[in-house]
């Protein structure tokens, strides 16, 4: 009977007896990217890596193989022996020469990126018949990432030649997940925590919801699955079902930024607390509104106190207390017109603008008269399937305001921003940058430019401010070196520079400030002792137009600046602009970062419409509205309409409906968010 039995080996720790293979014992650590027990050993859980980049290896993916789909690659048309190799490349991998990358499958893009380093290429005498000196000749397709990278490791010379191929990309080692091998293989379920981590937040939830752990599961995870759940129904509530749970941070816009930390804090069940949000509806659809305040009225009832910053009107009707700061901007404002509920506050219309149009007393009215926007002519973009997208084809009607609308993450931006605006630019010759997937571009000859107006600051430094954006204080300098002082002293408009030595502070470099570098606190900005913050030194200020100093219109607001220049028709020109879309308050030398977004992109439209009226350019703005008060959007639409009546067509993705209403065309992209999108639901007046 001995001879029968069987030996089984049995070990304390995580091996297989068969295989021979070990695994350490799986803690927290080993999920966690941030931790060098889990993270990927290659990126160290960053998830990207620098070398080639498929984005900018293939920049025409509409294009097949034979007609220039890869940038790099030599002109068939030219090159008679390239075009043997790829007939060669052709019938030995039966690759399609004619069909678009983007139609390829997954399979063959592998081949042109990653090549075959095995099966040998054979060109024959018939295919280089037209090329009448070459003789046959076999190679090894090695695939553009290996040759690229082999080309990298050689001299600076060719490294620096490559430079507009490579890029980040995903980690080779870990395929984006920043985790190691093991850590990425353990299964939930039949799901890894990659595949989770890659799920909408809705299907997220939905699994965790469908998991049923049995007894002895709910006694080991019971509370984590629950809290897990608390905190992810939280993220759907406030309408971030679209978001997936490895987003990256930076790609968040502020308003899903503040969800999120919410979310972090309500999953705490805290009270006597006080929440300070800054307009949380930022990017939010109006349908969405509604399950944010269900969320931020839970937080209140469980004896917090949520103040909110915000302009949306929803918001505002539900407040239980509203303040209202005025009567204007800037040095305008910084004083309670009105306070009280909702109704109080409506009955307070003479004194409140917000009052004034929560009542019904003011409004953005619908025009008078819409652009035939159903004649065309059209914008296209056909076979859009970028991200989400699902083969669209865009029309956008030229010399209008059209709406681009739907539901956060149902693929506005991937549609306008990350396809339509780098393909119109890159057939304008204006940049390089790849566009989304898309079949063809139509109707771009009939364009000069795109404009891209966002909200991004118009400069990082004290150096900028509204006036040197939008071109005014050229002029000004103009002005003041023909001023009879500066004439006797021979001063050039160089002199009331603030970036330039001779008229400048030279002690703070015309900043007007210094930076106190405090090491292991953030940095301080002080006045400049020498200058008091004027940023020239005494000769310069001494040059004076009406009594004034070039400091001195620097300090002013733009309205004091169009009274003081009425008679300079170059310098009142830009100012009356500024004043006209509402930032007439902004004093001429703010420093660029203390302007808000809503400031900064007014300020790119007025240097917009300051240029020369050319018309046939095309200007893409993302949720213009962000920060901005019915009586600001109001001044927006003016200057939009005004550049549209200059011949110029506008296109902008929104969600305030005050916007909408008043546009000529409207393309309304859903039905859902995500894997529920990227179609066009509906479009038209």
């Amino acid at each position: 009977p001995e001879q029968n039995w069987k030996s089984l080996r049995f070990s304390l720790n995580l091996s297989c007896s068969s295989c021979e293979r070990s695994f350490e014992l799986q803690t927290p650590q080993k999920f966690s990217f941030n931790s060098p027990l889990g993270w990927c050993r290659s990126c160290e859980g960053l998830g990207r890596e620098f070398g080639a980049n498929q984005d900018r290896l293939i920049t025409g993916p509409e294009r097949s193989l034979r007609d220039g789909a890869v940038g790099s690659w030599p002109d068939p048309a030219t090159n008679p022996v390239f075009a043997a190799m790829l007939e060669a490349l052709s019938e030995t991998f039966s690759l399609p020469l004619d069909e678009p990358w983007y139609r390829l499958t997954p399979a063959q893009q592998r081949l042109v990126l990653h090549g075959d380093d095995e099966k040998w290429v054979q060109v024959t005498a018939t295919q280089l018949q037209a090329a009448k000196s070459a003789a046959p000749f076999r190679f090894l397709y090695r695939g553009l990432y290996p040759s690229i990278e082999a080309a990298s490791r050689l001299s600076y010379a060719h490294r620096h030649s490559l430079s507009e191929m490579a890029g980040e990309r995903d980690c080779s080692a870990c395929g984006g997940t920043r985790l190691e091998a093991d850590a990425a293989a353990v299964q939930l379920r039949s799901t890894t925590l990659p595949q989770l981590c890659r799920m909408p937040l809705s299907e997220s939830l939905a699994f965790l919801n469908n998991l049923k752990p049995n007894k002895a599961e709910k006694k080991i995870a019971g509370d984590l699955l629950n809290e897990a759940v608390h905190r992810l129904t939280f993220l759907v509530d406030v309408g971030l079902d679209y978001l997936t749970l490895d987003r990256g941070m930076p790609t968040l816009s502020g308003g899903e930024s503040q969800r999120i930390r919410l979310a972090g804090q309500a999953g705490r069940s805290l009270t006597g607390v006080l929440y300070v949000l800054d307009e949380p509806t930022i990017g939010l659809h109006p349908r969405d509104n509604g399950r944010l305040l269900a969320a931020l009225k839970r937080l209140r009832d469980l004896g917090n106190t949520v103040l909110l910053v915000e302009h949306d009107r929803e918001v505002l009707d539900a407040a239980d207390r509203l303040y209202d700061f005025g009567p204007g901007a800037g040095r305008l404002g910084g004083t309670v017109v009105a306070s009280g509920t909702p109704a109080e506050l409506k009955q307070q219309a003479a004194l409140s603008l917000t009052g004034g149009y929560l009542s019904g007393a003011r409004s953005i009215p619908l025009p008078p008269q819409r652009r035939n926007a159903t004649n065309g002519p059209f914008l296209e973009l056909l076979g859009a399937s970028q991200n989400n997208l699902r083969q669209i084809d865009l029309r956008i009607p030229l010399k209008t305001l059209t709406c681009i609308t739907g539901v956060s993450g149902s693929g506005k931006s991937s549609l306008i921003m990350n396809t339509l605006a780098p393909a119109v630019a890159k057939k304008l010759s204006l940049s390089t940058e790849s566009p989304g997937v898309f079949r063809e571009l139509l109707g771009v000859e009939q364009l000069s430019k795109i404009v891209i107006v966002d909200q991004n600051p118009i400069g990082t430094t004290p150096a900028s401010n509204p006036a040197t954006y939008v071109g005014v204080f050229d002029e000004i300098r103009e002005l003041f070196c023909r001023m009879p002082d500066a004439r006797v002293r021979g001063y050039r408009p160089g002199r009331f520079s603030f970036n330039r030595p001779g008229g400048r502070c030279e002690d703070c470099e015309g900043m007007g400030q210094k930076k106190i570098e405090m090491h292991f606190l953030p940095d301080v900005w002080v006045e400049c002792p020498t200058c008091r913050g004027r940023r020239f030194n005494t000769e310069t200020l001494a040059v004076r137009f009406n009594e004034c100093s070039i400091a001195d219109v620097l300090e002013m607001s733009v309205s004091k600046a169009l009274q003081l220049f009425a008679s300079v028709p170059k310098i009142r020109g830009p100012l009356a602009t500024l004043d006209a879309i509402g930032l007439g308050y902004l004093t001429l030398g703010q420093s660029a970062p203390t302007l808000s977004g809503g400031e900064a992109q007014r300020i790119k439209l007025a240097a917009e419409l300051c240029r020369p009226n050319r018309g046939r350019s095309l200007y893409l703005l993302d949720e213009p509205t962000t920060g901005l008060h019915f009586d600001d959007i109001l001044k927006l639409l003016s200057v939009l309409n005004s550049l549209v009546d200059q011949g110029n067509t506008i296109v902008v993705i929104e969600h305030n409906l005050d916007v909408i209403k008043t546009a000529d065309w409207i393309i309304d992209l859903g039905p859902e968010a995500g894997a529920g999108g990227g179609r066009i639901v509906v479009q038209g007046t």
